[in-house]
Protein backbone atom coordinates (compact mmCIF):
# COMPACT_ATOMS: atom_id res chain seq x y z
CA UNK A 1 0.00 0.00 0.00
CA UNK A 2 0.93 3.64 -1.07
CA UNK A 3 1.68 6.12 2.03
CA UNK A 4 4.51 8.38 3.12
CA UNK A 5 5.75 8.61 6.73
CA UNK A 6 5.76 12.66 7.91
CA UNK A 7 8.61 13.45 10.31
CA UNK A 8 7.38 15.46 13.11
CA UNK A 9 9.68 17.07 16.01
CA UNK A 10 7.96 19.02 18.50
CA UNK A 11 9.31 21.62 20.98
CA UNK A 12 7.44 23.30 23.53
CA UNK A 13 8.19 26.75 22.48
CA UNK A 14 8.68 28.67 25.61
CA UNK A 15 11.41 26.09 26.86
CA UNK A 16 12.89 25.89 23.43
CA UNK A 17 13.28 29.97 23.04
CA UNK A 18 14.80 30.26 26.37
CA UNK A 19 16.91 27.62 25.60
CA UNK A 20 18.41 28.77 22.27
CA UNK A 21 18.49 32.73 24.24
CA UNK A 22 20.86 30.91 27.18
CA UNK A 23 23.03 29.45 24.49
CA UNK A 24 23.67 31.83 22.02
CA UNK A 25 23.27 34.71 25.27
CA UNK A 26 20.70 36.97 23.43
CA UNK A 27 17.19 37.17 23.20
CA UNK A 28 15.49 34.85 20.88
CA UNK A 29 11.78 34.97 19.71
CA UNK A 30 10.30 33.66 16.63
CA UNK A 31 11.43 36.60 14.61
CA UNK A 32 15.16 35.42 15.43
CA UNK A 33 15.36 31.53 15.31
CA UNK A 34 19.21 31.18 14.01
CA UNK A 35 18.90 29.45 10.63
CA UNK A 36 21.21 26.92 12.43
CA UNK A 37 18.42 25.38 14.01
CA UNK A 38 16.41 25.56 11.52
CA UNK A 39 18.67 24.35 8.97
CA UNK A 40 19.29 21.09 11.99
CA UNK A 41 15.77 20.11 12.37
CA UNK A 42 15.98 19.86 8.04
CA UNK A 43 18.84 18.01 8.00
CA UNK A 44 17.02 15.30 10.39
CA UNK A 45 14.46 15.05 7.74
CA UNK A 46 11.45 16.67 9.99
CA UNK A 47 9.06 17.41 7.70
CA UNK A 48 6.74 19.03 10.62
CA UNK A 49 7.32 21.31 13.29
CA UNK A 50 5.03 21.00 16.28
CA UNK A 51 5.30 24.51 18.40
CA UNK A 52 3.77 23.44 21.70
CA UNK A 53 2.44 25.95 24.41
CA UNK A 54 2.39 28.36 21.99
CA UNK A 55 -0.61 30.17 23.14
CA UNK A 56 -1.01 32.73 26.01
CA UNK A 57 -2.08 31.55 29.21
CA UNK A 58 -2.93 34.50 32.09
CA UNK A 59 -2.41 35.62 35.47
CA UNK A 60 -4.56 32.91 37.25
CA UNK A 61 -3.41 29.92 35.12
CA UNK A 62 -0.02 31.14 35.89
CA UNK A 63 -1.08 31.94 39.97
CA UNK A 64 -2.51 28.12 40.18
CA UNK A 65 0.42 26.58 38.59
CA UNK A 66 2.11 28.44 41.47
CA UNK A 67 -0.03 27.72 44.51
CA UNK A 68 0.04 23.91 44.30
CA UNK A 69 2.66 22.44 46.58
CA UNK A 70 2.69 18.67 44.65
CA UNK A 71 3.68 20.87 41.40
CA UNK A 72 6.34 22.92 43.00
CA UNK A 73 7.72 19.43 44.27
CA UNK A 74 7.78 18.23 40.63
CA UNK A 75 9.35 21.86 39.90
CA UNK A 76 12.33 21.32 42.19
CA UNK A 77 12.66 17.63 40.63
CA UNK A 78 12.96 19.55 36.83
CA UNK A 79 14.76 22.71 37.67
CA UNK A 80 16.56 22.90 41.03
CA UNK A 81 16.91 26.36 40.43
CA UNK A 82 13.37 27.53 39.60
CA UNK A 83 12.24 30.87 40.63
CA UNK A 84 8.40 32.52 40.31
CA UNK A 85 9.27 33.77 37.15
CA UNK A 86 9.69 30.72 35.92
CA UNK A 87 6.11 29.95 36.10
CA UNK A 88 4.19 30.50 32.99
CA UNK A 89 1.35 28.33 33.71
CA UNK A 90 0.05 25.16 31.96
CA UNK A 91 0.27 25.93 28.01
CA UNK A 92 -3.52 23.76 28.08
CA UNK A 93 -4.86 26.57 30.10
CA UNK A 94 -5.76 28.75 26.88
CA UNK A 95 -6.69 32.53 27.38
CA UNK A 96 -6.93 33.28 24.32
CA UNK A 97 -5.52 31.54 19.65
CA UNK A 98 -3.57 34.49 19.42
CA UNK A 99 0.61 34.26 20.13
CA UNK A 100 2.00 36.51 22.53
CA UNK A 101 3.92 39.70 21.84
CA UNK A 102 6.81 38.39 24.30
CA UNK A 103 7.54 35.88 22.00
CA UNK A 104 7.40 37.13 18.86
CA UNK A 105 3.45 38.07 18.16
CA UNK A 106 0.80 36.74 15.35
CA UNK A 107 3.77 38.10 12.78
CA UNK A 108 7.20 36.88 13.93
CA UNK A 109 5.15 32.95 13.80
CA UNK A 110 4.22 33.60 9.91
CA UNK A 111 7.77 34.98 9.38
CA UNK A 112 8.83 31.88 10.69
CA UNK A 113 6.42 29.88 8.94
CA UNK A 114 7.69 31.08 6.06
CA UNK A 115 11.32 30.06 6.95
CA UNK A 116 10.07 26.58 7.74
CA UNK A 117 8.32 26.38 4.17
CA UNK A 118 11.69 27.47 2.52
CA UNK A 119 12.86 24.48 3.88
CA UNK A 120 10.25 22.14 3.38
CA UNK A 121 8.83 22.33 6.65
CA UNK A 122 5.34 22.81 7.66
CA UNK A 123 3.97 23.85 10.69
CA UNK A 124 1.47 22.26 13.52
CA UNK A 125 0.19 24.14 16.63
CA UNK A 126 -2.16 23.03 19.89
CA UNK A 127 -5.99 23.07 19.65
CA UNK A 128 -7.07 22.44 23.03
CA UNK A 129 -11.15 21.58 22.59
CA UNK A 130 -12.02 20.45 25.82
CA UNK A 131 -11.50 23.16 27.60
CA UNK A 132 -9.97 27.00 27.97
CA UNK A 133 -7.81 28.69 30.70
CA UNK A 134 -9.30 30.48 33.31
CA UNK A 135 -8.45 33.76 32.03
CA UNK A 136 -10.62 33.82 28.66
CA UNK A 137 -12.43 36.14 28.07
CA UNK A 138 -15.41 34.14 27.60
CA UNK A 139 -15.82 32.72 31.17
CA UNK A 140 -16.94 36.63 31.75
CA UNK A 141 -18.68 37.63 28.34
CA UNK A 142 -19.87 34.22 27.00
CA UNK A 143 -20.16 32.06 30.15
CA UNK A 144 -23.59 29.79 28.34
CA UNK A 145 -20.87 27.94 26.53
CA UNK A 146 -19.21 26.09 29.62
CA UNK A 147 -20.62 23.41 31.70
CA UNK A 148 -22.19 25.24 34.69
CA UNK A 149 -25.15 26.32 36.35
CA UNK A 150 -26.23 29.41 38.02
CA UNK A 151 -25.17 29.67 41.85
CA UNK A 152 -28.34 29.41 43.33
CA UNK A 153 -29.32 26.36 40.64
CA UNK A 154 -29.83 23.05 42.81
CA UNK A 155 -27.23 21.40 40.34
CA UNK A 156 -23.72 20.34 42.42
CA UNK A 157 -20.54 20.16 40.61
CA UNK A 158 -17.75 18.87 42.42
CA UNK A 159 -15.01 20.79 40.61
CA UNK A 160 -15.98 23.89 39.76
CA UNK A 161 -15.49 28.18 40.80
CA UNK A 162 -17.77 30.94 40.85
CA UNK A 163 -17.46 33.34 37.94
CA UNK A 164 -19.29 36.32 37.80
CA UNK A 165 -20.23 37.19 34.24
CA UNK A 166 -22.98 38.86 32.04
CA UNK A 167 -24.94 36.27 33.63
CA UNK A 168 -24.62 37.02 36.96
CA UNK A 169 -22.69 34.94 39.00
CA UNK A 170 -22.23 31.58 38.01
CA UNK A 171 -20.72 27.55 38.76
CA UNK A 172 -18.20 26.70 36.05
CA UNK A 173 -16.91 23.56 35.63
CA UNK A 174 -13.48 23.07 35.69
CA UNK A 175 -11.89 20.74 32.25
CA UNK A 176 -11.40 17.12 33.22
CA UNK A 177 -11.66 13.72 31.97
CA UNK A 178 -13.60 10.98 33.24
CA UNK A 179 -10.94 9.33 35.25
CA UNK A 180 -8.94 12.13 37.13
CA UNK A 181 -9.37 15.19 39.22
CA UNK A 182 -10.59 18.35 37.58
CA UNK A 183 -7.86 20.46 35.73
CA UNK A 184 -8.38 23.68 38.15
CA UNK A 185 -6.61 25.98 36.07
CA UNK A 186 -9.10 25.40 33.21
CA UNK A 187 -12.85 25.88 32.61
CA UNK A 188 -15.16 23.14 30.64
CA UNK A 189 -16.66 23.62 27.34
CA UNK A 190 -20.08 22.23 26.90
CA UNK A 191 -20.18 20.37 23.65
CA UNK A 192 -23.57 19.58 23.97
CA UNK A 193 -24.36 23.17 23.06
CA UNK A 194 -24.35 24.09 19.85
CA UNK A 195 -23.31 27.62 20.35
CA UNK A 196 -19.78 26.19 21.77
CA UNK A 197 -18.97 23.86 19.00
CA UNK A 198 -19.45 27.22 16.72
CA UNK A 199 -17.35 29.33 19.04
CA UNK A 200 -14.44 26.16 18.35
CA UNK A 201 -14.90 25.78 14.89
CA UNK A 202 -14.47 29.20 14.45
CA UNK A 203 -11.65 29.49 16.90
CA UNK A 204 -10.04 26.51 14.56
CA UNK A 205 -10.74 28.45 11.38
CA UNK A 206 -8.62 31.42 12.86
CA UNK A 207 -5.94 28.69 14.43
CA UNK A 208 -5.88 27.20 10.42
CA UNK A 209 -4.79 30.58 8.88
CA UNK A 210 -1.74 30.26 10.76
CA UNK A 211 -0.65 27.00 10.61
CA UNK A 212 -0.28 23.17 8.31
CA UNK A 213 -1.98 21.19 11.06
CA UNK A 214 -3.16 21.03 14.87
CA UNK A 215 -2.12 18.62 17.20
CA UNK A 216 -5.54 17.75 19.05
CA UNK A 217 -5.18 17.80 22.89
CA UNK A 218 -7.34 14.83 24.54
CA UNK A 219 -9.61 14.88 21.04
CA UNK A 220 -11.79 12.02 22.65
CA UNK A 221 -13.25 13.93 25.49
CA UNK A 222 -15.31 15.49 22.34
CA UNK A 223 -17.49 12.13 21.00
CA UNK A 224 -20.79 12.38 22.26
CA UNK A 225 -20.59 9.27 24.23
CA UNK A 226 -17.75 10.06 26.65
CA UNK A 227 -18.72 13.76 27.07
CA UNK A 228 -22.46 12.80 27.92
CA UNK A 229 -21.09 10.14 30.71
CA UNK A 230 -18.56 12.25 32.36
CA UNK A 231 -21.15 14.91 32.45
CA UNK A 232 -24.45 13.24 32.95
CA UNK A 233 -24.65 14.49 36.25
CA UNK A 234 -24.51 18.69 34.97
CA UNK A 235 -27.51 19.10 33.17
CA UNK A 236 -27.03 21.14 29.56
CA UNK A 237 -29.04 25.07 30.26
CA UNK A 238 -29.70 27.73 29.11
CA UNK A 239 -29.12 31.39 31.01
CA UNK A 240 -32.85 31.12 32.82
CA UNK A 241 -32.30 27.00 33.85
CA UNK A 242 -33.84 25.10 31.36
CA UNK A 243 -32.89 22.27 30.25
CA UNK A 244 -31.75 22.28 26.02
CA UNK A 245 -31.61 19.47 23.79
CA UNK A 246 -27.41 18.38 23.14
CA UNK A 247 -26.43 18.19 19.70
CA UNK A 248 -26.47 14.69 18.27
CA UNK A 249 -23.86 14.56 15.40
CA UNK A 250 -19.64 14.19 16.48
CA UNK A 251 -18.57 17.55 16.57
CA UNK A 252 -15.14 16.63 14.86
CA UNK A 253 -16.98 15.14 11.97
CA UNK A 254 -18.07 18.51 11.46
CA UNK A 255 -15.39 20.62 12.37
CA UNK A 256 -12.79 18.59 10.77
CA UNK A 257 -14.72 18.75 7.08
CA UNK A 258 -15.09 22.49 8.07
CA UNK A 259 -11.19 22.91 7.75
CA UNK A 260 -10.30 20.60 5.23
CA UNK A 261 -12.98 22.21 2.97
CA UNK A 262 -11.28 25.32 2.80
CA UNK A 263 -7.23 23.71 3.41
CA UNK A 264 -7.61 20.16 1.98
CA UNK A 265 -3.81 19.53 2.88
CA UNK A 266 -4.11 20.43 6.92
CA UNK A 267 -3.42 17.73 9.11
CA UNK A 268 -5.15 16.61 12.11
CA UNK A 269 -3.44 14.77 15.14
CA UNK A 270 -5.24 13.31 17.93
CA UNK A 271 -4.12 12.56 21.20
CA UNK A 272 -6.13 9.47 21.69
CA UNK A 273 -6.48 6.67 24.39
CA UNK A 274 -9.01 3.88 25.23
CA UNK A 275 -9.37 2.19 21.98
CA UNK A 276 -10.50 5.14 20.90
CA UNK A 277 -8.19 6.03 17.92
CA UNK A 278 -10.44 4.24 15.48
CA UNK A 279 -13.78 6.47 15.76
CA UNK A 280 -11.33 9.54 15.41
CA UNK A 281 -10.12 8.39 12.34
CA UNK A 282 -13.01 7.62 11.11
CA UNK A 283 -14.62 10.95 11.82
CA UNK A 284 -11.60 12.11 10.13
CA UNK A 285 -8.14 13.11 11.89
CA UNK A 286 -5.27 11.60 9.96
CA UNK A 287 -3.23 10.39 12.90
CA UNK A 288 -3.61 9.48 16.19
CA UNK A 289 -1.52 8.60 18.86
CA UNK A 290 -0.19 5.04 19.07
CA UNK A 291 -0.16 5.26 22.84
CA UNK A 292 -0.12 1.48 22.90
CA UNK A 293 2.99 1.05 21.37
CA UNK A 294 4.79 3.24 23.18
CA UNK A 295 3.63 1.28 26.71
CA UNK A 296 4.74 -2.38 24.93
CA UNK A 297 8.33 -0.61 24.19
CA UNK A 298 8.53 0.24 27.12
CA UNK A 299 8.24 -3.29 28.84
CA UNK A 300 9.94 -4.82 26.28
CA UNK A 301 7.23 -6.82 25.70
CA UNK A 302 6.72 -9.68 22.51
CA UNK A 303 2.85 -8.05 22.29
CA UNK A 304 4.80 -5.35 20.12
CA UNK A 305 4.49 -7.59 16.97
CA UNK A 306 0.95 -8.57 17.84
CA UNK A 307 -0.12 -5.15 18.70
CA UNK A 308 1.49 -4.05 15.45
CA UNK A 309 -0.06 -6.53 13.01
CA UNK A 310 -3.71 -6.27 14.82
CA UNK A 311 -3.84 -2.73 13.86
CA UNK A 312 -2.89 -3.65 10.21
CA UNK A 313 -3.21 -0.95 7.51
CA UNK A 314 -4.42 1.19 9.96
CA UNK A 315 -0.66 1.61 11.42
CA UNK A 316 -0.59 4.31 8.56
CA UNK A 317 -2.95 6.48 10.51
CA UNK A 318 -0.98 6.01 14.00
CA UNK A 319 1.22 8.57 15.34
CA UNK A 320 4.42 6.49 16.92
CA UNK A 321 6.93 7.64 19.66
CA UNK A 322 9.29 7.05 22.29
CA UNK A 323 8.58 10.22 23.84
CA UNK A 324 6.63 13.41 24.75
CA UNK A 325 6.14 16.26 26.77
CA UNK A 326 3.71 14.50 28.68
CA UNK A 327 5.50 10.77 28.92
CA UNK A 328 8.97 10.76 30.85
CA UNK A 329 12.09 10.66 29.03
CA UNK A 330 12.84 7.69 27.23
CA UNK A 331 16.55 7.32 28.08
CA UNK A 332 15.34 7.35 31.60
CA UNK A 333 13.31 4.27 31.46
CA UNK A 334 14.84 2.52 28.60
CA UNK A 335 17.82 0.03 28.80
CA UNK A 336 20.31 1.42 26.27
CA UNK A 337 21.24 -1.84 25.20
CA UNK A 338 17.27 -1.61 23.83
CA UNK A 339 17.61 1.91 22.45
CA UNK A 340 18.52 1.37 19.19
CA UNK A 341 15.75 -1.00 18.06
CA UNK A 342 13.16 1.12 20.03
CA UNK A 343 14.47 4.21 17.79
CA UNK A 344 14.51 2.18 14.39
CA UNK A 345 11.38 0.43 15.27
CA UNK A 346 9.70 4.28 15.05
CA UNK A 347 11.37 5.63 12.43
CA UNK A 348 10.67 2.39 10.45
CA UNK A 349 6.72 2.33 10.78
CA UNK A 350 4.28 4.07 8.74
CA UNK A 351 2.07 6.65 9.66
CA UNK A 352 3.60 9.55 11.55
CA UNK A 353 6.84 9.70 13.11
CA UNK A 354 7.58 11.88 16.06
CA UNK A 355 10.36 12.57 17.67
CA UNK A 356 10.79 15.45 20.66
CA UNK A 357 13.09 17.80 21.48
CA UNK A 358 15.68 17.03 23.68
CA UNK A 359 15.24 12.94 23.00
CA UNK A 360 18.07 12.53 20.15
CA UNK A 361 20.80 13.95 22.79
CA UNK A 362 19.68 11.68 25.56
CA UNK A 363 18.23 13.72 28.10
CA UNK A 364 16.84 12.14 31.32
CA UNK A 365 15.05 15.07 33.45
CA UNK A 366 11.21 15.67 32.70
CA UNK A 367 10.55 18.82 31.82
CA UNK A 368 7.67 20.76 33.60
CA UNK A 369 5.29 22.40 31.27
CA UNK A 370 4.05 25.24 33.65
CA UNK A 371 8.37 26.21 33.42
CA UNK A 372 9.04 28.49 30.82
CA UNK A 373 12.70 26.99 31.58
CA UNK A 374 14.16 23.63 31.41
CA UNK A 375 17.55 22.74 33.34
CA UNK A 376 20.85 22.37 31.06
CA UNK A 377 21.60 18.92 30.65
CA UNK A 378 25.06 17.64 28.98
CA UNK A 379 23.98 15.56 26.08
CA UNK A 380 24.13 11.40 26.50
CA UNK A 381 26.71 10.80 23.52
CA UNK A 382 25.79 6.74 22.98
CA UNK A 383 22.27 8.27 22.42
CA UNK A 384 22.87 10.95 20.70
CA UNK A 385 25.14 8.05 18.41
CA UNK A 386 22.00 6.19 18.02
CA UNK A 387 19.88 8.93 16.57
CA UNK A 388 22.37 10.05 14.16
CA UNK A 389 22.92 6.55 13.05
CA UNK A 390 19.53 5.53 12.53
CA UNK A 391 18.25 8.76 11.13
CA UNK A 392 21.48 8.75 8.73
CA UNK A 393 20.82 5.16 7.42
CA UNK A 394 17.39 5.93 6.50
CA UNK A 395 17.61 8.94 4.40
CA UNK A 396 19.16 6.43 1.65
CA UNK A 397 16.52 4.04 1.75
CA UNK A 398 12.51 3.84 0.68
CA UNK A 399 12.00 3.42 4.50
CA UNK A 400 8.96 6.62 4.94
CA UNK A 401 8.42 7.39 1.06
CA UNK A 402 7.36 4.30 -0.46
CA UNK A 403 5.50 1.68 -0.29
CA UNK A 404 5.33 -0.34 2.84
CA UNK A 405 4.41 -4.31 4.63
CA UNK A 406 4.10 -5.16 7.53
CA UNK A 407 5.58 -8.75 7.05
CA UNK A 408 4.57 -12.22 8.53
CA UNK A 409 7.10 -14.16 9.89
CA UNK A 410 6.84 -18.09 9.99
CA UNK A 411 9.25 -20.20 12.65
CA UNK A 412 12.74 -20.84 11.44
CA UNK A 413 12.07 -24.62 12.89
CA UNK A 414 9.57 -26.62 14.01
CA UNK A 415 9.17 -25.53 17.91
CA UNK A 416 10.79 -22.42 17.97
CA UNK A 417 8.55 -19.53 18.74
CA UNK A 418 10.73 -16.68 18.62
CA UNK A 419 9.31 -15.64 15.66
CA UNK A 420 7.16 -13.87 17.73
CA UNK A 421 9.52 -11.22 18.59
CA UNK A 422 10.14 -9.95 15.24
CA UNK A 423 8.68 -6.85 13.84
CA UNK A 424 9.64 -6.81 9.96
CA UNK A 425 8.54 -3.57 8.10
CA UNK A 426 8.95 -3.74 4.39
CA UNK A 427 9.74 -0.52 1.93
CA UNK A 428 9.52 -0.40 -2.16
CA UNK A 429 9.44 2.72 -3.91
CA UNK A 430 6.84 2.10 -6.68
CA UNK A 431 8.17 0.68 -9.95
CA UNK A 432 11.36 0.01 -8.52
CA UNK A 433 11.59 -3.51 -8.61
CA UNK A 434 15.75 -4.06 -8.24
CA UNK A 435 15.59 -1.97 -4.41
CA UNK A 436 13.36 -2.20 -1.85
CA UNK A 437 14.58 -2.00 1.79
CA UNK A 438 13.22 -4.31 5.39
CA UNK A 439 13.40 -2.80 9.15
CA UNK A 440 14.40 -6.05 11.52
CA UNK A 441 13.28 -5.74 14.83
CA UNK A 442 13.81 -8.18 17.57
CA UNK A 443 11.77 -6.68 20.23
CA UNK A 444 13.00 -9.11 23.14
CA UNK A 445 15.97 -9.39 25.37
CA UNK A 446 16.90 -13.12 23.77
CA UNK A 447 18.03 -14.45 20.77
CA UNK A 448 15.50 -15.04 17.82
CA UNK A 449 14.87 -16.62 14.45
CA UNK A 450 12.18 -16.62 11.85
CA UNK A 451 12.06 -16.85 8.06
CA UNK A 452 10.68 -13.24 6.58
CA UNK A 453 7.90 -13.83 3.65
CA UNK A 454 9.10 -10.72 1.48
CA UNK A 455 6.82 -9.66 -0.66
CA UNK A 456 8.74 -7.20 -3.11
CA UNK A 457 8.05 -6.63 -6.74
CA UNK A 458 10.67 -8.73 -8.74
CA UNK A 459 12.17 -10.77 -5.77
CA UNK A 460 12.48 -13.87 -7.40
CA UNK A 461 14.21 -12.50 -10.21
CA UNK A 462 18.27 -13.33 -9.95
CA UNK A 463 20.36 -12.15 -6.93
CA UNK A 464 20.41 -9.96 -4.29
CA UNK A 465 22.76 -7.78 -2.61
CA UNK A 466 21.55 -7.40 1.42
CA UNK A 467 23.78 -4.48 2.72
CA UNK A 468 22.63 -3.55 6.72
CA UNK A 469 23.22 0.21 6.21
CA UNK A 470 23.00 0.19 10.20
CA UNK A 471 26.62 -1.77 10.25
CA UNK A 472 27.19 -2.03 6.76
CA UNK A 473 26.86 -6.29 7.04
CA UNK A 474 26.81 -7.78 3.02
CA UNK A 475 25.15 -11.37 2.09
CA UNK A 476 23.50 -12.44 -0.98
CA UNK A 477 20.63 -14.35 -1.41
CA UNK A 478 18.92 -15.76 -4.32
CA UNK A 479 15.46 -14.83 -5.36
CA UNK A 480 13.39 -17.50 -5.62
CA UNK A 481 14.99 -18.99 -2.51
CA UNK A 482 13.29 -16.42 -0.83
CA UNK A 483 9.79 -16.41 -2.43
CA UNK A 484 9.92 -20.07 -1.61
CA UNK A 485 11.01 -20.28 1.62
CA UNK A 486 11.18 -16.74 2.92
CA UNK A 487 14.66 -14.86 3.95
CA UNK A 488 15.90 -16.62 7.17
CA UNK A 489 17.40 -14.56 9.91
CA UNK A 490 19.07 -14.93 13.54
CA UNK A 491 19.58 -12.40 15.40
CA UNK A 492 20.66 -11.20 18.64
CA UNK A 493 18.55 -9.88 22.06
CA UNK A 494 17.07 -6.57 20.89
CA UNK A 495 18.40 -6.45 17.32
CA UNK A 496 17.80 -3.80 14.90
CA UNK A 497 18.82 -4.32 11.30
CA UNK A 498 18.02 -2.09 7.87
CA UNK A 499 19.00 -3.90 5.48
CA UNK A 500 19.09 -2.27 1.51
CA UNK A 501 18.19 -5.12 -0.90
CA UNK A 502 19.63 -4.39 -4.81
CA UNK A 503 19.48 -6.41 -7.47
CA UNK A 504 21.66 -6.13 -10.18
Amino acid sequence: MPDTAPLLYEVYTRQWLSGLSTRLAREIDLWNVPETELERLASLGVTHLWLMGLWPTGSKARQEAGRIDALKREYDEALPDWTEADICGSPYAVSAYAVPPSIGGDDGLKALRGRLAERGIKLILDFVPNHTGLDHSWAIQRPNLYVGAPVDSAVHINEAIKIRGVYGDRILAHGKDPYFAGWTDTLQLDYRRPETRKAMIEQLEKIATRCDGVRCDMAMLMLNDVFDKTWAHVPAMDQNGQPIEACADEFWWSAIAAIKGQHPGFVFLAEAYWDLEDRLCDLGFDYAYDKKLYDLVLHGDWGVTGHLQGLGNKNGRRAHFLENHDEPRINAKLPFEAHTAAALLVMGLPGLRFLHDGQLDGRRRFARIQLSRRADESKDQGVADIYDRVLSAIKGTAVGRGQWHLLETRPAWDGNTTHFAFTLVQWQTAGDAKHFDLVVINNSNQGAQCRAMLTAQGLGQGTWTLRDVLSHEQYEREGEDMVTNGLFLDVGPHAAQLFRFSRS
